[in-house]
């Protein structure tokens, strides 16, 4: 990231008010040049003014879309404001802002499009507990995923990333609803965009459940699979497909 490139964090969030004030802190302090943006998804309860109190712009959705939907307000938000960077973390404190800048530090190393937070890289640290079905339906999934994507992914349900340039602006137009983090790799690549992955640090939840349940994690990967397959046959935008460089 050089001086003239502009960051901006997505922060989707429902019902988060014990922690995303404290979260919208750590983002400035970590990153003082960054504009934080939340996207309270139908929240019933203070979260939106909290994340307001902290020094965030809040998005406030009328209902509760799910993930995919805040994330894209939030994409929406940062590519009409023209910021060069985008990058997306969760609002219930499981991932440090200051791990952001080696996602960043990661775009300009590898030139890739997208930097994926992996907690399963050499070097990261995950530090929530996880059961044996949950580990089956991640490497399964991650080995599919590495697949389509032509690329060894190792944490396809990470929330924590960054994109940049033209890819902010295809995820503003079209980002999944259901299944947001692995489709939205299996898009991008599709796309011809390119991606990697750095080892982050990752914190047990604050406050709050975690949506996914133990005994729905091998349903969910299935149904993750059938997303993904169907991703495969949708044709290509033109409009938002990587522009390649010249060869010489």
């Amino acid at each position: 990231m050089n001086a003239t490139q502009r960051l901006a964090l997505v922060i989707p969030a429902y019902n988060e008010e014990e922690t995303v004030g404290a979260v919208v802190r750590d983002c400035l302090a970590a990153l003082p040049g960054a504009e934080v943006c939340v996207v309270s998804d139908g929240s019933s309860d203070r979260t939106a003014a909290r994340a307001r109190g902290a020094g965030a712009t809040v998005l406030e959705l009328p209902c509760n879309l799910g993930v995919g939907p805040a994330v894209q307000a939030g994409l929406q938000w940062a590519r009409n404001r023209g910021f060069d960077l985008v990058a997306r973390l969760d609002a219930d404190g499981q991932h440090p802002p200051a791990e952001v800048p080696k996602l960043l530090a990661r775009l300009e190393e590898t030139g890739a499009d997208f930097v994926v937070g992996s907690r399963f890289l050499p070097g990261s640290s995950f530090e929530a507990g996880s059961t044996p079905a949950r580990r089956f339906g991640n490497r399964a999934l991650a080995r599919f995923l590495s697949i389509i994507c032509r690329y060894p992914v190792t944490d396809p349900s990470s929330g924590l990333w960054c994109a940049r340039g033209a890819l902010v602006r295809y995820f503003a137009h079209r980002y999944p609803a259901e299944y947001p983090e692995p489709e939205a790799m299996a898009l991008l690549r599709r796309q011809g965009y390119t991606m990697a992955e750095a080892p982050v640090r990752v914190l047990p939840r604050q406050a709050g459940v975690s949506h996914l349940r133990s005994l729905g994690v091998a349903y969910y990967a299935l149904r993750v699979g059938l997303a993904l397959l169907a991703d495969r046959v949708r044709p290509v935008d033109r409009r938002f497909a990587k522009k390649r460089e010249p060869s010489g």
